[in-house]
């Protein structure tokens, strides 16, 4: 009997031997019986060695990407979805039949179905913390659900404030906090963005891109001030769930 090829999937990055993406495939992979798919972490120094994960691994038929090329990559793809295009970030990558690379966005999908439940009708305004690729795929998500944003970043820009700019004030206007900095992953777990955390109150909700650990300080902090906290674990999963879809299609 003829043995079927496999089918290879992969996750792009830098520093991600304790990725979310490989442990989850290979679950999904057994528990769903998918015995002719692999799934492999390829950890690069940098974007510029991208073209040659694909010149070396002709049979590859999806990747997902994840810090810090959600954005870098987009020049060496063919061709990238609507959503892509308007979010500016890439997180999922479809080999074509014609062998061509397409770009797509599931984080901002992740995010928004996984904090929709939370919301009440006073949050109303966000503060995102980061501008990186997840967090333009938040703030993508966060227009789609009508609510304002603001970006906070270590320096202000041209669409942020420098995180100086966050007092007692902002609070009182912006009831979603959101951190979509790496400040708090696993080891360095004692990192946290730098907010007035005394200000969260239960009116607040407080979400952290972070799974790992499953309570970062970020939320720990928010949570003794009553407010509603969430990880990113739900948003992971159901951007990989969607990432299985894109490349299936």
């Amino acid at each position: 009997m003829e043995q079927k090829s496999l089918k290879r999937y992969g996750l792009i990055g830098r520093n991600i031997s304790y990725s979310f993406s490989k442990k989850y495939f290979k679950e999904k992979f057994s528990a769903e019986l998918f015995n002719d798919c692999t799934y492999e972490n390829f950890d690069i120094e940098s974007i510029e060695d991208f073209p040659n994960i694909i010149k070396n691994n002709p049979d590859l038929k999806g990747l997902n990407v994840t810090i810090p090329y959600k954005e870098t990559i987009i020049p060496y793809l063919d061709k990238l979805s609507k959503k892509a295009t308007l979010i500016g970030a890439v997180n999922v990558i479809r080999f074509t039949k014609k062998g061509k690379l397409k770009g797509y966005n599931s984080d901002y999908y992740g995010f928004k179905k996984s904090i929709e439940p939370l919301l009440q009708p006073h949050h109303k305004k966000a503060l995102i913390l980061g501008t990186g690729g997840a967090a333009k795929a938040v703030a993508f998500a966060l227009e789609e659900l009508d609510i304002f944003y603001t970006f906070v970043s270590r320096e202000a820009g041209e669409n942020s404030i420098d995180y100086n700019r966050v007092n007692i004030t902002s609070f009182d206007n912006y009831q979603i906090i959101i951190n979509c900095t790496p400040l708090g992953t696993k080891p360095n777990t004692k990192d946290l963005p730098p907010i007035p955390y005394e200000y969260f109150t239960p009116q607040h909700l407080a979400y952290d891109l972070i799974y790992n650990p499953a309570e970062t300080q970020f939320l720990k902090k928010a949570k003794k001030k009553g407010a509603t906290i969430k990880n990113g674990y739900e948003m992971l999963v159901l951007q990989a769930e969607k990432a299985w879809n894109i490349w299936n299609k």
